[in-house]
């Protein structure tokens, strides 16, 4: 008779590393609401630096790196390396765009709704095999990210259509998650990132260019922004994201980055002087616990 998959609790050194790297991951990305509300251009300008600055420390340690891992042999090699920058730029896109025609709970609360499509899209398309246990792991967190945000009342706030743009960008979200966690059995972290994140920033200049016009941070102060999201964020957040797709399941990740609205309710408290109040409290403690019991469900090959 076969063994049973190990728990994610129960996995081995390189496993609890790379759940370590996911939380700092996740941690890293939180921060990146904060950057958008500081920078001094629009929300997809700003995109495009996030994505475009980035690459400054992503070439640096790819040149460095003497063992690069396998290159792309194919057509379909280098199809598969464009594809999560293509889905990463229809992301940001499309939640940029309804911060600016939903409310910002609202943009926020749907767009984390990635982990639903990662689990709906696995099970439908790859035929993974999803537990109850994580089943009711995700229902936990998502419930905490709605109280976080105000509760079932303050869903009804926004407008239909940023709602639904908002929930396009999640759905391209699950995507890129998911072709990274595709990609990652067949090539190194760095490689991954260096042509997801060139083909984001090819494919959101000029949906700024055309959307907003002004591109360029008029102050010091304004380039500081942009690259503390680039650098954080992105080539801190995905990187580390990246690395842990090679050894946890997609969806178990994707649900784990549920984290980023509690690391920014933290930081607006920290840094923008907002109020955490019992509900986001209360909301943020949810969230933890849904991972954890999430985490205690079996790992699906």
């Amino acid at each position: 008779m076969s063994q049973a998959a190990p728990t994610l609790s129960e996995a081995s050194p390189s496993n609890r590393f790379a759940l370590a790297a996911l939380l700092l991951g996740g941690a890293a990305i939180g921060g990146s609401p904060i950057f958008v509300r500081l920078s001094e251009v629009g929300p997809m300008a700003t995109a495009f630096w996030r994505v475009a600055l980035a690459l400054i420390p992503i070439v640096i340690v790819s040149l460095m790196k003497k063992e690069r891992g396998p290159k792309p042999q194919s057509l379909s090699d280098y199809a598969m390396l464009v594809l999560p920058g293509v889905m990463l730029a229809l992301d940001l896109a499309a939640w940029h765009l309804s911060l600016t025609m939903t409310s910002v709970a609202n943009a926020t609360l749907l767009a984390n709704l990635a982990p639903v499509f990662v689990t709906l899209i696995a099970f439908v398309f790859f035929s993974a095999r999803i537990s109850r246990v994580f089943v009711i792991g995700l229902a936990v967190a998502l419930s905490g990210v709605v109280i976080l945000k105000g509760g079932p009342a303050a869903i009804g706030n926004g407008d239909l259509r940023g709602d639904g743009i908002a929930m396009i960008a999640a759905f391209f979200y699950a995507c890129y998650i998911l072709a990274i966690g595709r990609l990652r059995s067949r090539f190194d972290t760095i490689r991954i990132m260096l042509w997801s994140t060139a083909c984001a920033a090819v494919c959101i200049f000029p949906i700024g260019l055309i959307y907003e016009g002004h591109m360029l941070p008029a102050t010091v102060y304004g380039w500081s922004i942009v690259f503390g999201l680039a650098f954080i964020s992105h080539a801190g957040g995905q990187v580390a994201i990246t690395y842990a797709l090679a050894y946890l399941p997609p969806a178990f990740s994707s649900l784990t980055l549920l984290l980023q609205p509690v690391v920014a309710a933290i930081l607006a408290w920290a840094l923008l002087n907002e109020a955490i109040g019992t509900m986001q409290a209360l909301g943020g403690a949810v969230v933890l616990a849904g991972i954890m019991i999430a985490r205690t469900s079996r790992v699906q090959v």
